[in-house]
């Protein structure tokens, strides 16, 4: 147990050692998914899922107080969440290092400081290096001095770049830093694991319909996302679906830096096209900026979405108390700024039925509009399912003069073993419902009652005979008192299940009392 004396901490920060931490020998990325994202695309720019991931490091302490640095870590990390085990006696202070090494960092510190301004001479073509000083930073457009006056970046028409002295407190990847403090030197083994935002995952389904109808095949991919600009390679990876009970607290987020203005003097023309800076980072160190030791290389510029990535190899579903975990069998890489696919799973003629329904008012008048189609199974062994499905987007295809074509995008929610799988198929024109009203009986009893009396007609374009599902919504304090028609209840509603011949008109007739007061 530590006791914090005021200014205790920062005159030990002060005299301690600064360690860096091993890159990881050992990582483990479990991601949760969006409790609001619906079943429609990712985009890696807004990810509300999150993940928690566990690295592995050694780390090499001296005797006495030190800061110990973990660099690399996921930029969206919450460092109230970070955890570190194997440290010799805990944590005194935990800091996230916010202020990234880049272009527009890099001239903001050094503003008002000496650099060196790299340029080809126009008449003799060879490149000549000039001592000068910044005078503006990039927020308002580079502006520098040298020995032949002041000048505006990037409105000579030459090539340039700068070449920069070491910068103290900027940091070429996210970094995690505790304070610790050793009794004697000791190297260790520790285990990092935090939070991060900026991940989501999803299921992509694909079902192709058998020629006749009658099953279909059914394959699913799970989707990782990794908004972060940092990534990890050879992880254990794991995706958990449900929704999980987490405050939501404002992470500040990195400063990556800004772009870089170039606001030029009156000579320069529209048609000038502008240089991209370029700055000699080997003065820095020597190695690649942004590149995680031993990991992956952090992009500095505006990241591109990566194509999408596809490894065959199944997802193994595993149950983590009410929620469900998709376990990735083989370790797989969470690149940074890229989304990837692994096979969730792969099912072959799955019987189905193709149901045509409609939601009704059940004492409203409405113009002919079209039913909907749906195509139903059962997620049990018996139909070749029998395993959680994710909620997510699915692509459904039909074969059609030898051809796989794309008949409907639609999604599927989450459901458990034993329920019932619907993949709506959206609107069809040849099967349409009109209501309407055909009259209202009211009493002039003190409790007084109105009878409303209802006709719906279905009408059938199609050349073959279908199921259809009238499903009626009762008003508050509604109920059904006749109908011409058997009828069922389906999630507490009452529906009227009929088969209606090819070319042909159905009508349902019922009865709805309302209580007056």
């Amino acid at each position: 147990m530590w006791l914090l004396l005021a200014g205790g901490i920062a005159a030990a920060s002060a005299g301690g050692a600064e360690v860096s931490a091993d890159a990881p020998t050992d990582l483990s990325v479990t991601v949760y998914r969006s409790p609001y994202r619906g079943s429609g695309s990712i985009n890696l720019d807004r990810l509300g899922g999150f993940a928690l991931i566990s690295e592995t490091r050694t780390v090499r302490l001296p005797a006495g107080i030190s800061r110990v640095r973990f660099e690399g870590v996921a930029e969206g990390i919450e460092p109230a969440s970070a955890i570190v085990t194997g440290l010799p006696e805990g944590i005194i202070e935990k800091n996230r290092e916010g202020a990234l090494l880049s272009p527009s960092a890099l001239i903001e510190s050094a503003a008002g400081r000496p650099v060196t301004l790299l340029r080809s001479n126009p008449r003799t073509g060879k490149s000549e290096r000039l001592p000068g000083k910044i005078l503006a930073d990039a927020g308002g457009g580079v502006v520098f001095e040298t020995a032949a006056g002041i000048e505006a970046l990037r409105c000579s028409g030459l090539a340039e770049s700068f070449s920069f002295d070491p910068v103290a407190g900027l940091s070429a990847t996210p970094t995690l830093s505790v304070l610790v403090q050793s009794r004697e030197p000791a190297a260790t083994t520790v285990t990092l694991s935090y939070l991060a935002r900026g991940f989501d995952w999803a299921a992509d389904y694909t079902a192709t319909l058998s020629r006749d109808d009658a099953t279909m095949d059914l394959g699913a991919w799970v989707t990782l996302a990794n908004g972060n600009g940092v990534g990890f390679p050879g992880a254990r990876t794991q995706a958990v679906a449900g929704r999980v009970n987490r405050e939501s607290g404002e992470v500040e987020p990195l400063d990556a830096g800004g772009p870089i203005l170039a606001h030029c003097w009156p000579r320069a023309t529209t048609s000038d096209s502008p240089q991209l800076l370029q700055i000699d980072l080997t003065s820095l160190g020597g190695g690649q900026l942004g590149a995680r030791k031993g990991i992956a290389p952090m992009a500095l510029a505006a990241p591109q979405l990566a194509d999408m990535m596809q490894e065959a190899q199944r997802v193994e579903q595993e149950q983590l108390g009410d929620l469900k975990l998709y376990r990735v069998p083989e370790r797989t890489t969470v690149a940074g700024r890229q989304s990837k696919q692994v096979r969730l799973m792969d099912r072959a003629a799955i019987p189905i039925k193709i149901v045509y329904g409609a939601d009704v008012a059940a004492d409203a008048a409405a113009e002919a509009f079209p039913a909907v189609k749906l195509l139903r199974s059962t997620n049990d062994a018996a139909n070749h399912l029998g395993l959680p499905l994710p909620s997510g987007s699915v692509a459904v295809f039909a074969e059609h003069r030898g051809e796989r074509l794309l008949e409907r995008e639609s999604g599927i929610r989450d459901l458990a073993v034993g329920e019932e799988l619907e993949i709506n198929m959206g609107a069809s024109p040849d099967v349409e419902i009109t209501a309407i009203r055909e009259g209202i009986d009211a009493t002039s009893a003190p409790a007084a009652q109105r009878d409303v009396s209802e006709r719906i007609e279905i009408s059938n374009a199609r050349s073959t005979p279908i199921q259809f599902e009238l499903r009626l919504r009762l008003p508050e304090g509604a109920r059904l008192m006749r109908a011409d028609h058997p009828l069922g209840q389906k999630n507490g509603r009452p529906i009227f299940r009929l088969a209606i011949p090819a070319h042909a008109n159905v009508t349902v007739r019922y009865q709805v009392r309302h209580s007056a007061g």
